[in-house]
Order: structure tokens, then C-alpha cells, then sequence
């Protein structure tokens, strides 16, 4: 059982935790990530590593409410317990040798993002943060994104906030200004990783994504996180989820990603505890 230590509210959707998890904590690294169970009827959910306190032994955590699973994870307070946090699970990101990188994160994927410009700028290396949202009201972790870059730059769909327009537009004006980025990280809805990538192929800029395809166990044994990368397949969640933003099949992993849309809502609505119902395992 995993106690949480703390949590906060980032949006109406988007809930932050700190967890007592010490082993974890211990050896996780950015671009990592665990699985949860809230108990012991619960589906396994992967979440990447936002944040980690080796001395505290905690891990920190960044999801959104949309399904079953993380509705009833957001319906825990500070006192409750997890029953499984397993991790660290999948590759970290490789993050030597850089001297100068653009980190852009797109609505919750700045929960990802953070811990790998944190990594950066601490080893020294010039960070430039785009984050992207839809709207004002939707905007997580500025502050914290803002500590760790070098120059930190907003943008918003509606333009409510920031700079209106997409993340791409920002990213193709800063290199066409004489931004010489030696590496891209992009993390967040997959149509944005796919065309940060786009933006990025014809300048030769090497860039990075991180992958969420569905996973089921996370160690490789049932295949479920398969994706086409150089015409070969790989695991997520054992050869990630970091792949090469140039290399990646977007448009199979979006079709995989949409296989069990219908099913997933379906559960998303089911009578369960959080509504005051009886929860079916």
C-alpha cells in the first residue's frame, strides 16, 4: 500500500500527488514511469514519473480524470492509499550530451515534460520550454516549468493566454530565428508529436517523443503497447517510451489508440463506487 502524501487540484481535471514510495524513488529517472492499481479490482494504469524526492522517498504523479480508473485515483485525499505503484518501468530519457534543447509539452504531456527539463537544466543545458494548452483555464505547471528553462514561451489555441497559436508555429519561429537546437523533446496529444516532428524533419533537428499506446503490463510480455518505429516494431514499454519523433508511425499508433474508444467510455460511465454505486470488478 502506497500513502499519498499530497495532492493538489492543477485544473478542473488534472490532479497532482506525491506518493510514499521510497524504492521507487530510489532509482527513478526522467521519462520513466509506474503502475498503479487503486485496489485490488483495479485495471492497471501506466503514469509517467513528473517528479521524484529520493531523500523524502516520493514519487510524484500528473494525470488527468477521463477514465474509470483515474476518476477513482482523483476521488483519494492526502491520508488514502494506493494499492499498487509499481516502477520504475520503461527506458529513461537520454539526456547527455546537449548543449542547447527545446522542450515542448501540449496540455497534460507537460506533466511528462517537466521532469525532462528539469534533468536538463540541471545538468547545465540551455532550455527552451514551449507549452501548450487549448485555453487559459486548462494551463498546469507554469511556474514550475518557468524555474527550470532558460527562456519559457506559452501559447493557447484561443489565444486566452500567451501567444495565440499552436506549439509548431512557435517552435518553426524560434529555429527560423537562429535557434540552433541540437535535440527536440515532444510530449503531448499524438497529432502534436507528429507534426512538431513534421516541423522539425526538413531542419535535420534530431527530436525525441514520448509514446502512451495502450499497455497492459508493462514489461513486454503481452505486446498491447506495440509501435512501428524505422518500419520495425517496438514495445513502449520496454524499449521507451522514447522513440525518435522522425521514425515513428503516428498515424498506426493513433488508429491502435482508438481501437477501444467505444469500450473505454462505456466503462468511463459504469456505475462504481465514486458515484455512490455498487463498483462491478
Amino acid at each position: 500500500m502506497y500513502k499519498i502524501v499530497t495532492k493538489r487540484q492543477l485544473n478542473d481535471a488534472v490532479t497532482l500527488m506525491e506518493v510514499d514510495a521510497p524504492y521507487v524513488a530510489k532509482k527513478a529517472l526522467a521519462g520513466q514511469f509506474i503502475i498503479f492499481r487503486v485496489d485490488e479490482f483495479g485495471e492497471r494504469i501506466p503514469l509517467t514519473i513528473a517528479d521524484y524526492d529520493r531523500e523524502k522517498g516520493t514519487v510524484t504523479i500528473i494525470f488527468q480524470a477521463v477514465g474509470r480508473s483515474t476518476k477513482l485515483l482523483a476521488s483519494l485525499n492526502e491520508g488514502d492509499y494506493i494499492h499498487d505503484f509499481v516502477g520504475p518501468l520503461g527506458v529513461p530519457t537520454h539526456l547527455d550530451g546537449y548543449k542547447k534543447v527545446c522542450v515542448i509539452g501540449g496540455g497534460v504531456g507537460c506533466a511528462i515534460a517537466y521532469p525532462s527539463a528539469k534533468a536538463l537544466f540541471q545538468k547545465g543545458v540551455e532550455v527552451d520550454i514551449i507549452a501548450g494548452f487549448r485555453s487559459k483555464d486548462i494551463v498546469i505547471l507554469e511556474e514550475e516549468m518557468k524555474a527550470v528553462a532558460t527562456h519559457y514561451y506559452l501559447t493557447t489555441d484561443d489565444g486566452t493566454y500567451g501567444e495565440k497559436g499552436f506549439v509548431t508555429d512557435k517552435l518553426k519561429a524560434l529555429i527560423e530565428a537562429g535557434n540552433q537546437y541540437d535535440l527536440v523533446i515532444a510530449i503531448g496529444p499524438i497529432p502534436m508529436m507528429k507534426f512538431v516532428s513534421l516541423t522539425t524533419k526538413p531542419y535535420g533537428i534530431k527530436t525525441m517523443v514520448s509514446l502512451n499506446p495502450i499497455m497492459i503490463d508493462g514489461t513486454g510480455m503481452c505486446g498491447g503497447c506495440r509501435v512501428t518505429v524505422g518500419g520495425q516494431t517496438k514495445f513502449a514499454c520496454v524499449d521507451g517510451p522514447d522513440f525518435d519523433g522522425h521514425q515513428v508511425d503516428f498515424d498506426e499508433l493513433m488508429k491502435r489508440n482508438s481501437f477501444y474508444k467505444e469500450e473505454e467510455q462505456h466503462d468511463a460511465n459504469h456505475i462504481c463506487r465514486l458515484f455512490g454505486g455498487k463498483r462491478n470488478a
